[in-house]
């Protein structure tokens, strides 16, 4: 999975920045520090929904070297590594095989927050392998 970096400011006054220096025009926003890596990931899905050209991720220490990016970092800026999941809109069924104790907790944890099972089991496994 892809990794693009982006470079997270914060102002006293402020929410958090977020902007990504090789996608011009890429940027989010987020009141949180939990919010800044979900927010990043839906700026990414968001752009690459309007463009056709899906340029490859510059490393970490290429943006580094960046003049203004260097100029960032020294004044408190940061960078981090945001996945982006290419999203092909469609679902795909499939056929798993599971444990019946475990197939019942996640049918009873499904229940609890109102998803369905293949939605809960689709959010666990895409946390599990994005972090």
């Amino acid at each position: 999975m892809p990794h693009y970096i982006a470079i997270v400011h914060k102002d006293d006054s402020s929410a958090y920045g977020i902007s990504f220096p090789d996608l011009p025009g890429c940027f989010s926003a987020a009141d949180g520090e939990g919010e800044i890596l979900p927010n990043a990931m839906e700026a990414l899905e968001l752009y690459f929904e309007d463009v056709s050209d899906h340029p490859a991720p510059k490393g970490i220490e290429e943006v580094r070297a960046m003049p203004q990016i260097a100029a960032d970092l020294t004044s408190g800026a940061y960078l981090i590594a945001v996945p982006y999941r290419f999203n092909g809109g469609k679902s795909q069924r499939v056929n798993i095989t599971l444990p019946k104790g475990l197939l019942r907790l996640i049918d009873e944890e499904a229940a609890r927050r109102k998803m369905t099972r293949s939605a809960f089991i689709g959010q666990a496994a895409e946390r599990e392998v994005l972090e």
